[in-house]
C-alpha cells in the first residue's frame, strides 16, 4: 500500500456538493431529526446481538444438546455475525451510532467479541477505504491476496481466469482471516507506515490488548465449547469454521459488490498524487447502490445496499439512508453526475460475477 497523501480536485461540480450537503442538513432540521441512531435502531441492536449470543448461551447452558440442533446454533450465530457487523458495529466505529462518542466507543467494542480489533478496523475501513476507496495501491479492500483481482490496474495471473468461480469461496475465509493473522499483520504494517500517530495508546500497548483480546477470543468461541459441548471436539472446531465462512460469505458479498462492478471506476492518482476528481464526485463514480426498494435487506444488511448513501455520509447513522436517497437522486440528476443502482441484490451478485469473471481475462 502506497503512504504518498493523495489530493482530489475541489474545482469540479463544486456546486453538486454545496447543494447537497445543505439538502441534506435541512433534511434533518426540517424533520428535527437527530443523524444518529432512533428506537428501531436499538431494537435491532438487541436483535442481531440475540442472534449472536442467544445460540451460544442455549448450548452452553446445556438448552441445546443434540448434534443437529448444535450446528444449527452455529449457523445462526454466522447470520447474527454479520448482522453484528453491518447494522451495529460498523455504524458504532463511523461515530454514527450516537452523538455521544462514549455510547459509539462501547458499542464499537462488541468487534472484540467478533473476533476484532477496533483501533485496526478503523485505520482500515474509516481511514483508508473510505478515503482512497478503489485507488489501486491505497484501498486494501480491492487488494485482497493474490488470488484475487479486483482492480484492472493488479498484474494479471492464469489462475485469475477462473476467480469468479473460487471467489466465493475465499470470501468466506474473510472472517477466519480476520480473527488469526489480519489484525496482527495491519497492526505492524500500521505502525512502519506512521499510521498509529492519532491513537491514544502506543504500538506495544495495542498489541498486547490485541493479543489478549484474540485469545479472550479463542477461549469463549473455541476452547469451552470444546471442552462443555457434548460432541466431539474436531466437530465443535468445525462448526465454529462454518459459524465463520457463513459469516464471511456474506460480509465479503455485501461489500465487494458495492464497489467491484462493470460500471465502477478505478481512478489513478497522476505523479503528484492528484486525483482528477472532488472527493464526492470520486465516491458516486466507486460507488453502486442495489435493492434500494427492499426494505428487510436494507434492515439486515444495516443500509449497506444504499453504500452511496453511506460513503457520501458516513457519520449518518444507516436508518436514515432510505430518506436521503431521493435527495441524493434528485440532486445528481439535476448536475448530470453519476448515481448508480442495480434494481435488486440477485442483479448486484450476477454483475459482480461478470466483473469478476472480467478482471481474469482482461489485461491492465
Amino acid at each position: 500500500m502506497n503512504t504518498q497523501t493523495l489530493k482530489f480536485s475541489n474545482e469540479n461540480k463544486v456546486e453538486f456538493m454545496k447543494e447537497l450537503r445543505e439538502k441534506v442538513d435541512e433534511y434533518f432540521e426540517k424533520n428535527n431529526l437527530s443523524k444518529h441512531a432512533n428506537a428501531g435502531m436499538v431494537f435491532k441492536t438487541l436483535v442481531m446481538l440475540t442472534l449472536y449470543i442467544g445460540p451460544y448461551l442455549l448450548m452452553m447452558t446445556g438448552v441445546v444438546t443434540s448434534t443437529p440442533l448444535i450446528l444449527l446454533c452455529w449457523v445462526v450465530m454466522g447470520l447474527g455475525m454479520s448482522g453484528m457487523g453491518m447494522t451495529v458495529m460498523h455504524d458504532a466505529n463511523h461515530g454514527s451510532y450516537s452523538s455521544n462518542a462514549r455510547v459509539n466507543k462501547w458499542i464499537g467494542a462488541s468487534l472484540y467479541i467478533l473476533g476484532g480489533l477496533p483501533e485496526t478496523w478503523q485505520i482500515q475501513h474509516n481511514t483508508i477505504h473510505h478515503r482512497y476507496t478503489n485507488i489501486d495501491g491505497y484501498d486494501a479492500d480491492i487488494d485482497p491476496a493474490p488470488m484475487l483481482r479486483f482492480s484492472p490496474h493488479k498484474p494479471l495471473r492464469k489462475i485469475h481466469r477462473y476467480q469468479y468461480i473460487y471467489a466465493w469461496f475465499l470470501y468466506g475465509l474473510m472472517t477466519i482471516m480476520w480473527i488469526t493473522t489480519k489484525d496482527f499483520q495491519q497492526l505492524i504494517k500500521y505502525k512502519a507506515r506512521g499510521m498509529l500517530a492519532n491513537e491514544k495508546k502506543t504500538f506495544y500497548q495495542l498489541f498486547i490488548k490485541l493479543a489478549l483480546t484474540k485469545l479472550l477470543y479463542y477461549i469463549l468461541f473455541i476452547a469451552l465449547p470444546i471442552l462443555i459441548l457434548p460432541i466431539p471436539w474436531y466437530l465443535t472446531l468445525l462448526f465454529f469454521i462454518i459459524m465463520h465462512f457463513i459469516a464471511g460469505v456474506i460480509l465479503s458479498t455485501v461489500f465487494q459488490t458495492a464497489h467491484v462492478m462493470p460500471d465502477s471506476a478505478y481512478p489513478l492518482p497522476d505523479e503528484n498524487g492528484y486525483v482528477d476528481n472532488n472527493w464526492t464526485i470520486h465516491q458516486l463514480t466507486v460507488t453502486t447502490n442495489y435493492a434500494t426498494g427492499n426494505r428487510f435487506l436494507t434492515w439486515a444488511l444495516g443500509g449497506l445496499n444504499y453504500h452511496a448513501v453511506h460513503h457520501l455520509f458516513p457519520n449518518v447513522c444507516h436508518v436514515h439512508y432510505r430518506n436521503l436517497t431521493s435527495i441524493i437522486k434528485e440532486t445528481t440528476d439535476k448536475h448530470g453526475v453519476p448515481y448508480r443502482v442495480q434494481p435488486t441484490f440477485f442483479n448486484a451478485v450476477s454483475n459482480h460475477a461478470k466483473m469478476l469473471k472480467l478482471l481474469g481475462r482482461e489485461p491492465a
